[in-house]
């Protein structure tokens, strides 16, 4: 998925960010082993809460802490990161938990957050406006990262379709898919949430993918 750091604001905007609120980066540390077990990104946000969020995602939020043109109210959350050695764990609500009390601590009104689904790489040809309305067998939402974060006292707010957009030369999209492209299409790729769209004339990929806003008040 290395691909995803070739967003725009990604490339361009992320990693200074990231400087600039140092003291807003979290990381979960096991006691015992001295040794990290999840991390956590986030930046102030001038959102003013969940009513004020666009159908741009994980890029606009990004873009919009790196040019606030507003006092911040809002915590936006960037990404909840646990390595799999340690997943299934608690890990990851500790971390949403964690993200509030900063929030809190910081006098700001609540998180808002584009969340990736996570098991919607396994059905990329669904709709997300679909996946969401998805339920399992007890009637809960059928995606587990959603499904934590909404047990974890967020709301879903909906869809933010264009969350994160990559838009590369056709030998990019070869290269990190290892096959070659000669029609123009749509098609799946491994981890990805929706199909890349291909153009083989003018010799390009673009990538969309689809995040859900949740929102949560301190």
């Amino acid at each position: 998925m290395g691909y995803l750091n070739y967003t725009r604001a990604h490339f361009e905007l992320y990693t200074d960010l990231l400087t600039q609120y140092a003291d807003y980066q979290l990381c979960l540390v096991n006691e015992e082993t001295n040794y990290p077990v999840a991390v956590a990104n986030c930046v102030p946000l001038t959102c003013s809460g969940p009513d004020d969020l666009p159908p741009e995602g994980w890029d606009w939020l990004v873009e919009t802490a790196a040019r606030p043109k507003a006092p911040h109210k809002m915590l936006g959350a960037l990404a909840i990161s646990v390595p799999a050695i340690h997943r299934s764990k608690g890990y990851a609500r500790i971390m949403i938990r964690a993200l509030l009390n900063l929030a809190e601590s910081k006098g700001l009104h609540g998180l808002v957050a584009p969340v990736r689904p996570s098991a919607k790489a396994h059905h990329p040809w669904v709709s997300i406006d679909d996946y969401i309305t998805w339920t399992d067998g007890e009637g809960r939402i059928y995606d587990p990262w959603l499904r934590s974060h909404l047990s974890s006292g967020g709301k879903l707010v909906g869809p933010c379709e264009r969350s994160m957009v990559v838009h590369e030369p056709l030998d990019f999209w070869e290269t990190w898919s290892r096959q070659t492209y000669d029609r123009t299409g749509s098609y799946a790729l491994d981890g990805a949430l929706v199909p890349v769209e291909i153009d083989v004339e003018r010799r390009f990929g673009r990538y969309e993918e689809p995040n859900v806003w949740v929102s949560y008040t301190c």
